[in-house]
């Protein structure tokens, strides 16, 4: 069975909203034994709708599976956290995917459940939201942030594996911190930056005539202006330091460009815009070559870790975790570059 690599065929998602719905019904398409729960009656009763075992508590949700994934708002994974593992067995593997990984981990290392905790950030997400806007596509692919921690490298082992397996995602390990940070500027910033652009053209006395020009750039430079406030307000909170800081990065580019613009200076306004320009090429054109490293499966080794941590951090990602014969193997991508190790 797909899933199987991990020993993870019996999955629960708590929280089916925009991206726990669409874990749930990758998880069942895949062909898993999966159960869900919401805390919303109508919610459940629309994802029973969509053939999908809903109980009526989350603690008969999880009983018995073999991994659980966390997909409630930001604020609540704490205490969600807390109740789901007093429901589940030690060997159950916890994750979740709120796009701020502070709070959590930190809630983690304080109920003692480093060891099965595996704090996770699929990078992808819609202007809608709630289970009607859900999809068994929208992770497919997915840079899938895992932040691998002491003690927890089995769980991270199996929750790859399944990852890869299910959702062929790009497994992108890091720590907790280093997920903020890049987070900050790769997803938070941009938020914002929507917000602001949107704004200001909702106050514009030209707001209609403003709409009724704007091409592609409006519309992609604004697309995540669209999702729920509270969302939006719950993530930039949850990272608010990282934030901050990198709005303020921003604005000093920003200012180069307006004093650039204001000085009418062709030069330095092209330097700048083409500092921007080599950004945006290399989403698009970074070239990866194939990496593979293995290590004994019978422990956690600090090695191994180090590897996991340096490999996101290069942005690299992991396109394969196998444990067999005592031995883990990462096949892995990496810009081209030299190799780690």
């Amino acid at each position: 069975m797909v899933g199987e690599a991990g020993g993870l065929g019996r999955a629960a998602v708590v929280g089916t909203g925009l991206i726990g719905g669409s874990v749930l019904l990758r998880l069942r398409d895949a062909g898993l034994d999966v159960a869900g729960w919401d805390p919303e009656p109508a919610v459940r009763r629309q994802v029973r709708e969509r053939g999908v075992r809903v109980p009526d508590t989350v603690e008969e949700a999880v009983a018995g599976r073999d991994v659980v994934f966390l997909c409630g708002p930001l604020p609540t994974l704490p205490a969600t956290l807390a109740r789901v593992a007093g429901a589940t067995d030690d060997r159950c593997v916890l994750t979740d995917v709120g796009s701020a990984k502070a709070e959590v981990t930190t809630a983690a290392t304080t109920q003692g459940l480093g060891h099965r905790f595996v704090p996770g950030h699929p990078m992808a997400g819609a202007d809608r939201a709630g289970l009607r806007a859900a999809s068994p596509e929208l992770l497919d692919g997915a840079a899938w942030v895992l932040c691998p921690g002491p003690g927890g490298l089995d769980a991270f082992r199996r929750l790859a594996a399944l990852l890869v397996d299910v959702f062929h995602a790009r497994v992108v390990p890091m720590s907790a911190p280093e997920h903020d940070d890049a987070a900050a500027l790769a997803s938070h910033v941009p938020h914002v930056l929507a917000a602001a652009l949107a704004g200001t053209v909702q106050r514009s006395a030209l707001r209609d005539a403003v709409l009724a020009l704007a091409a592609g750039s409006f519309a992609d430079g604004t697309r995540v202006a669209g999702g729920p406030p509270e969302r939006t307000a719950n993530m930039l909170l949850a990272n608010r330091d990282r934030v901050l800081a990198e709005l303020a990065a921003v604005g000093a580019f920003l200012d180069e460009l307006a004093g650039a613009l204001r000085a009418d200076d062709a030069e330095a306004l092209t330097g700048r815009l083409a500092v921007a320009r080599a950004a945006r090429s290399m989403l698009r054109e970074r070239g990866l070559t194939a990496h593979r490293r293995e290590f004994p499966a019978g422990a956690d080794h600090p090695d191994e870790l180090a590897y996991l941590r340096e490999l996101g951090v290069a942005g690299g990602h992991l396109t394969g975790c196998r444990v067999a014969d005592g031995t883990v193997a990462y096949t892995a991508r990496l810009p081209a570059a030299p190799p780690l190790g």
